[in-house]
């Protein structure tokens, strides 16, 4: 797959969307149908053909549409430049990358910033989860990616936030289910409306899994619900809360040797009983007020509890090390935060200029404990997969205190300049509760803080046709568990590890071609202090700064639906992501560990691409296909090992309808409709060499939903 021969491949279908619809015109058909759409900024609502940097808009009606509707991977890979993974393992979260970054995490997600209503799902350490996302409920949900995502802070390489719809009109009371390959099941319910000046939803959803691979079921129970008051003087209380309940086994990666013999084993994984469990609660508000014609003020307060037990598959003689956290991991969490924001339109020099000034606090406080997982001697333990002795007791806290400051001045009839700053600081502090023997203190605080400017310059060259250029600096901590140990075994914080710093540099274009949107960016980013592993012996992981990387890319889109309902999406990025200094991948360091410069940053694809085309009219029947490729990805820093690239389709097909009071809406889906086997991720630098993590072959999905209006 080439990058010249999949980028005319865009172009070209991207100019038969639009010729079809001009022929359409001239023939006396409707206009394409394709309207205006906005995405949030500081500021507020702003189309997003405005907006100068690369974002896109999924609606949760289309997520939700002949989709099993439980993970964002299922809908957000036409999104350029975002790498989106389902591991198949509901106790590692989705892969999430942007841009590249984020592509080193093992589990959960890092360095890509997300938010859900506003409340951050990024801890401040840069950790972060998908699991309490509602796709039953989401109103839309919006990309954010280049240089201005390092306005949101810290591990900012891109930004993902999560709408929840708003209850609206009279009440309407709905309910869907979905049953997939096996043994999968999901059934969900809602209720939504308004009256006066209350709205309201409330979601709640059942899911559950027999899993493609052995030792892979998992349950999931979510509710999530939003309520919002107009008040008197004008101005508005959203209330959100949401709340999730996960138990998954983990199938664990395997060796290519696993891979080969049995594609769907999880030997070590059934040995070792290896799971999570999850039971998070959280809850936010936000006013907002209008202070008069000019000026506006919000707030937003929340907080909330995050209990997790993980069993994982650590030999009990690798226990044995006094410095050994054990094979069971304990972690109780408490979080919250605000963020206090206003808005200000006014003139300078005669020409409009917005300015919103904020501060953003965000805490963390985790009791972290380790056990052994096992009962008896390490050398021949009586039981495997059970919560043993402790091996570690820690206390950590997290803040960051951010005040942020940005401008957007339009000088001339067709420019605009966009400016911001931020002001980053995080601390961390952690007591060590468990000092025995060789295992020394290792309690310690850092404090790590950067400046981040970013700037952006637009030119409206026609009605329809936008330029702009964007850059900016951004910054990624270390999270809590890479500064916990030290590579040289010494007790305290691994203070030698520094945050990395990354510039960004980005050009675009944003086109509307006969009622579609096509968009194109150019970016570049060079980062120093790169974050890799250092070690991973004993039971800990420790990890160090590999000197600077670059990521050159190349995005491209196309979105269009024609008046006859025809809709086109395609998607392209090309990413060139690599080490740019010569390091060591192990302390010490041997001959066979050096990672020489110019090697691929692992488990990022050089190449994607994602076309999609069907029939979708409001009523009756629909149906469409689509295509998902992804070129070769490196598993390792020494780029050693990989997994292959591939392409995979999936056909689908509905009907929908109105009747009286009562929307109903029917589909079956097919995904890897040619029954590929192939490697769907890999976990990056895995130290057992369990890097692969296969995906399902070909599978079904069936499910309907039914709303009634009161």
């Amino acid at each position: 797959m080439k990058l010249s021969f999949v980028a005319s491949a865009c172009l070209l279908l991207a100019a038969a969307s639009a010729a079809q619809a001009q022929a359409q015109a001239q023939n006396g058909g409707s206009a394409p149908t394709l309207g205006e759409v906005t995405v949030s900024t500081p500021a507020g609502p702003t189309p997003l053909f405005e907006v100068a940097g690369s974002v896109d808009r999924v609606e949760g009606v289309d997520m939700r549409d002949s989709r099993l509707g439980v993970n964002l991977s299922e809908s957000l890979s036409g999104v350029p430049g975002l790498q989106i993974q389902n591991r198949n393992n509901y106790a590692q979260d989705l892969q999430i990358s942007i841009r590249g970054f984020g592509a080193r995490s093992t589990f959960g997600v890092r360095g890509v910033r997300l938010y859900v209503d506003g409340i951050p799902a990024t801890l401040p350490d840069g950790q972060g989860q998908t699991s309490n996302i509602d796709i039953g409920s989401v109103d839309h949900v919006e990309v954010l990616r280049g240089p201005f995502s390092a306005l949101y802070g810290n591990s900012s390489g891109g930004v993902v936030q999560s709408f929840t719809e708003t209850g609206e009109g009279p009440p309407t009371l709905g309910f869907s289910m979905a049953a997939a390959s096996f043994g999968t099941t999901r059934t969900g319910v809602k209720a939504s409306g308004s009256s006066g000046a209350v709205d309201y939803l409330l979601s709640g959803g059942h899911f559950e899994t027999d899993g493609y691979r052995d030792h892979s079921a998992a349950k999931r129970d979510i509710i999530n619900g939003k309520m919002g008051f107009t008040l008197e003087d004008g101005s508005r209380l959203t209330l959100v809360a949401n709340s999730v309940r996960l138990d998954a086994q983990d199938p664990l990666g395997l060796t290519a040797e696993q891979y080969a013999l049995n594609r769907r084993s999880a030997v070590v994984a059934t040995q070792f009983d290896t799971r999570k469990t999850v039971d998070q609660t959280q809850a936010g508000l936000t006013y907002e007020r209008r202070l008069d014609a000019d000026n506006t003020l919000r707030l937003l307060v929340y907080g909330g509890q995050r209990k997790t037990s993980q069993y994982q598959a650590i030999p009990p003689t690798a226990q044995l090390s006094p410095t050994s956290a054990g094979g069971v991991i304990g972690l109780a969490r408490d979080y919250g935060g605000l963020d206090l924001r206003w808005i200000s339109r006014m003139q300078l020099a005669d020409r409009p200029f917005e300015l919103v000034a904020g501060l953003e606090y965000n805490k963390l406080r985790e009791q972290r404990t380790g056990y052994e997982n096992f009962l008896g001697p390490a050398a021949r333990p009586l039981l495997l997969g059970v919560q043993g002795r402790l091996r570690r007791n820690e206390t950590n806290e997290v803040y960051n205190l951010d005040p942020y400051l940005q401008g957007n001045w339009r000088f001339a009839e067709n420019w605009t300049l966009e400016a911001g700053v931020r002001r980053s600081t995080v601390d961390f502090d952690s007591q060590d509760h468990y000092i025995v023997g060789a295992n020394r203190n290792d309690s310690g605080s850092a404090r790590y803080a950067e400046t981040l400017p970013v700037a952006s310059l637009r030119y409206q060259a026609t009605r329809d046709l936008a330029l702009y250029t964007s850059v900016g600096r951004g910054f990624e901590t270390p999270t809590l568990n890479e500064l916990s140990y030290r590579p040289d075994g010494l007790g305290g914080l691994n203070f030698a590890l520094q945050p990395a710093t990354n510039d960004s540099f980005e050009v675009g274009a944003k086109a509307r071609l006969s009622g579609g949107l096509l968009t194109a960016a150019l970016f570049k980013t060079r980062t120093s202090d790169e974050i890799v592993t250092a070690t991973n012996v004993g039971g800990r992981a420790t990890f160090q700064n590999a000197g600077q990387t670059t990521r050159d890319g190349f995005e491209l889109a196309w979105q269009h639906q024609s008046a006859s309902n025809w809709r086109t999406q395609l998607a392209y990025t090309w990413l060139d992501a690599r080490y740019s200094d010569t390091f060591c991948s192990t302390v010490p360091c041997t001959a066979a560990a050096i990672v020489p410069a110019g090697n691929r940053i692992p488990g990022i694809a050089p190449q994607a691409f994602f076309a999609s085309f069907g029939w979708v009219p409001p009523q009756g029947w629909r149906a469409g296909a689509e295509l998902r490729a992804l070129s070769k990805i490196e598993a390792n820093d020494r780029n050693t090992v990989s997994a292959p690239g591939y392409a995979v389709a999936a056909l689908f097909a509905g009907y929908v309808m109105q009747w009286q009071r009562w929307d109903l809406n029917a589909f079956a889906r097919i995904d890897n409709l040619f029954n590929r086997q192939y490697i769907g991720s890999v976990i990056v630098n895995e130290g057992n060499a369990r890097y692969y993590e296969p995906a399902p072959g070909r599978n079904w999905t069936i499910g309907m939903s039914a709303a009634y209006r009161f």
